[in-house]
């Protein structure tokens, strides 16, 4: 998942993906340079059956592969980063049905940057790291390109108990070679301005007390609410370890506990997801899914429901840019929740087949 080139989600993704054999991004700086400025990027495309051949042809409770039985551009994006020394930037410009799911359909000129935001070093004991602008959300294991998970298809986990991205600023020390802590203040969750009066704070830490197991914790918590009354505060917690017991096989477990106090009462989320993954070679592997998520008061699926699903993806690293990723998903709900033929939330299981590719430069 992460690692300590920078603060944030982005700041852990690219050590522990080395320590979990996790195909993580390049970081932009291994790209193309010019005046000290690097250029990195990919195109990501899939096609996806479900087996319900659902007449609304759509994968429910999904992120982002969402288009059922139809060829879809997920996510083509563009990376420009200076790294920062002692300030720098980066850029990160998406395009396709997944960069607008994360927006949500709002109408901005920020709409196609997932991340625009400004670095610094300031000379602060081993040194502060401040990042200031837009950036994806610190919670969670998963990530919005597919190419930097282990499955595909991303977990109930991504999709339904944390948020996207945020605007405003965070803060990043080393405070020993392997323990980092970041604070952060958002203006709110998956918003360019705030809807209310309160903010958004958090905090992560990021730990690796051996070369075989990393450690991240997470917290988020403001009123996420236009109108407060009656309304608490929203509260995240997520924490991630990931044991690497040979260079190619490596597991981690992610959990989240979401609350807010609402009028009726306490709204409630919460799950766990299990991870494997072993590379046969390094251009071949496998990796497995299982998770829960137990959706109590209906906070982020509507209605009080449990959800359950298994994944298996099998991937092929061709030509040295081409990944290849095969998947099966099998999805079950406490309630009927899916679609089949003959209309909308008729059956409690969902079977799903996908081939992704993602080409990246």
């Amino acid at each position: 998942m992460k690692s300590l080139w920078k603060a944030g989600k982005c700041t852990s993704l690219l050590l522990l993906g080395v320590l979990a054999g996790k195909p993580a991004a390049a970081p932009a700086q291994d790209g193309e340079q010019s005046g000290g400025v690097a250029m990195s990027g990919f195109v990501d495309f899939y096609f996806s059956k479900n087996l319900a051949r659902p007449a609304s042809h759509a994968n429910k409770f999904r992120n982002f592969d969402v288009t059922e039985n139809q060829f879809d551009l997920a996510l083509a994006e563009i990376v420009f980063q200076k790294t920062a020394a002692p300030v720098g930037f980066r850029i990160d410009a998406d395009f396709g049905s997944a960069n607008d799911m994360v927006q949500g359909g709002t109408q901005s000129t920020l709409n196609n940057l997932q991340q625009a935001y400004l670095s610094a070093v300031l000379p602060v004991g081993a040194g502060l790291s401040v990042d200031v602008g837009k950036f994806v959300t610190h919670m969670g294991y998963e990530v919005i390109e597919s190419r930097d998970n282990w499955n595909y298809s991303r977990s109930l986990l991504f999709a339904l108990a944390i948020p996207y991205y945020h605007v405003g600023i965070r803060a990043a020390y080393p405070v020993l070679s392997n323990l980092t802590v970041t604070g952060y203040l958002y203006n709110g969750w998956n918003n360019l301005r705030d809807n209310n009066d309160a903010k958004t704070v958090g905090a992560s830490l990021f730990a690796s007390p051996t070369d075989r197991i990393s450690l991240i914790a997470g917290w988020l918590g403001g009123n996420e609410q236009v109108d407060s009354t009656g309304v608490g505060a929203r509260h995240v917690f997520d924490a991630t370890v990931i044991f690497r017991p040979t260079d190619n096989l490596a597991f981690a477990v992610n959990g989240s506990y979401g609350t807010e106090t609402q009028p009726t009462g306490n709204a409630t989320w919460k799950g766990i997801a299990l991870y494997a993954r072993y590379l046969f070679t390094g251009t071949t592997g496998i990796a497995l899914r299982a998770e829960v998520y137990d959706d109590a008061d209906g906070f982020s699926t509507g209605i009080p429901r449990q959800l359950r699903e298994v994944t298996a993806t099998l991937e092929q690293t061709l030509f040295a840019h081409l990944l290849v990723r095969a998947e099966y998903r099998h999805d079950w709900s406490s309630v009927e929740a899916f679609d089949d033929r003959h209309g909308v939330d008729l059956q409690r299981v969902q079977d799903t087949f996908a081939i992704g590719t993602v080409i990246t430069f």
